[in-house]
């Protein structure tokens, strides 16, 4: 039933939303190598409005332990050193009056322990999102249920399989997404 399908694909959609969410945070996580994602959070005060940090500078990895950061107005590099510095990336900016240089430290191994722990902690919001996804499914279907919409209790039987079934996928999905992101923490 078309009804049956709307919300299938409602709850499909919220599931990759919570995915791609986790996904984004769990990149956000330093892994012992440089990258240029480890600034995204970083805000930086431009003409008195916070901006993100590649929207006034570019952001390269020259190599494993090294982030170089170019802002395009020199005027905007103490707001960037300031802004690096106040963050809780633990950096600390090195500037030549024109660029900043980040050496990124090797991790030691409580840092990675911490690290991992909150990789956890990520993915498990993943699947929080994807369980709320299946409960809101599920509370739909049995509505429509109720209201006797020519609906048989078995095609919402039959619905509440299919939601349970992405359910199990998208929560494998976050599980290797983890998977993936601790072997990249432990990796030394």
């Amino acid at each position: 039933m078309e009804e049956i399908e709307i919300y299938l694909e409602t709850a499909k959609e919220m599931m990759e939303k919570a995915v791609a969410h986790s996904k984004a945070e769990l990149a956000k996580i330093r892994a012992g190598k440089a990258m240029p994602s480890m600034l995204d959070g970083v805000l930086v005060e431009y003409y008195g409005t916070p901006t993100p940090i590649n929207q006034v500078a570019s952001v390269s990895t020259p190599d494993a332990r090294t982030i170089f950061i170019k802002p395009w107005e020199k005027s905007v590099l103490p707001n960037v050193e300031r802004a690096i510095m106040n963050s809780d990336l633990g950096f600390n900016p090195q500037s030549d009056g024109e660029n900043i240089i980040i050496s990124v430290p090797q991790l030691t191994e409580e840092r990675r322990t911490q690290l991992v722990k909150q990789s956890k902690a990520v993915t498990e919001n993943g699947k929080v999102g994807v369980r709320n996804a299946r409960k809101e499914a599920n509370d739909e279907l049995r509505k429509l249920l109720k209201e006797g919409e020519g609906v048989s209790e078995d095609a919402i039987k039959g619905a509440e399989a299919r939601v349970q079934a992405l359910t199990d996928d998208f929560a494998k999905k976050l599980d290797e997404l983890l998977e993936l992101k601790e072997a990249d923490i432990m990796t030394i």
